[in-house]
């Protein structure tokens, strides 16, 4: 009777209430990581259907589910009767301290959101920003990856890109050359107007439409500038430019226009020995 009574206690203090709470415990666990499944997949795809970049929507997607994983773990610790409360206090503030020691890291991480979603700029572009001018390499969320000219690798924080002024010379399809030709006062402005008109006009790289521009903008100290605008696609840019500049140089030689460049004139003004003579024997000393 004694050992009966004893297992009836023990099966109803401990056994049962116990056994009970685990098989609720492992139920919410098991359940709970299928509706976080189902809960992930609906997200991504709303990520898919936003042409999200897969670098963000995969780190989206390891938070949601690192956050859900956390809630659906104090659940089933809250059924076991484990106290929570603390727990969740701890947690808390650890979180906290770790975002105060790691305020750069998420100041990037968030201008590397608002890159991605808001995209001034993919792979490929030719941008200038943060002080550093490339071809874009790479934009993950913390930092972009940027190929200068000579081949050199930058990482740019993102927090410096979006934090600044971007400029981004591939986000439309042509670009206008902006040219000042200086000529000397001395030429013929109309002929040289000509020859630049016939050299813009024989360049199959330059558009039709928009036109290009020959202006006279300026009588400057040393020559007689002209503003020359050609546009062109924007992959065309350097090297019409270059083409161009070659062009016109050789031209302007050959038809006798020259190019100035800064100078100036002195003038030596001669003077009359006696006079220096009669003016240094006038001037008297002085006490």
């Amino acid at each position: 009777m004694f050992e009966q009574s004893n297992i009836d206690y023990y099966m109803n203090v401990f056994i049962i209430p116990w056994g009970t709470n685990i098989i609720f415990a492992l139920l919410i666990w098991i359940i709970g990581r299928k509706i976080v499944k189902v809960i992930i997949s609906v997200f991504d795809a709303v990520f898919e259907k936003a042409n999200l970049e897969t670098v963000l929507s995969n780190f989206l997607r390891s938070i949601i589910g690192s956050l859900l994983t956390a809630f659906l773990a104090i659940a089933t610790l809250e059924q076991l009767g484990v106290p929570t409360t603390s727990l969740v206090a701890i947690f808390g503030a650890a979180g906290l301290a770790i975002g105060l020691s790691m305020q750069d890291l998420l100041k990037n991480f968030a201008a590397g959101v608002l890159i991605i979603i808001n995209r001034p700029f993919k792979a490929g572009d030719f941008i200038e920003t943060a002080g550093v001018s490339g071809v874009v390499e790479k934009v993950a969320v913390f930092s972009t990856i940027i190929r200068t000219g000579d081949n050199r690798e930058i990482i740019v924080p993102n927090g410096n890109i979006y934090g600044g002024v971007i400029v981004n010379y591939s986000a439309r399809d042509t670009r206008r050359i902006d040219m000042v030709i200086g000529i000397g006062y001395d030429d013929n402005i109309k002929k040289a107007k000509e020859i630049l008109t016939s050299i813009l006009e024989a360049e199959e790289r330059i558009l039709k439409d928009p036109a290009f521009g020959i202006v006279l903008s300026e009588l400057a100290d040393n020559s007689v500038n002209f503003n020359v605008r050609p546009w062109v696609n924007s992959g065309d840019y350097w090297a019409v430019h270059s083409d161009l500049l070659e062009t016109i140089k050789l031209t302007f030689d050959a038809q006798g226009i020259s190019i100035p460049y800064p100078q100036q004139d002195i003038h030596i003004k001669e003077v009359n020995q006696a006079s220096f003579e009669v003016n240094n024997h006038n001037s008297k000393p002085v006490n």
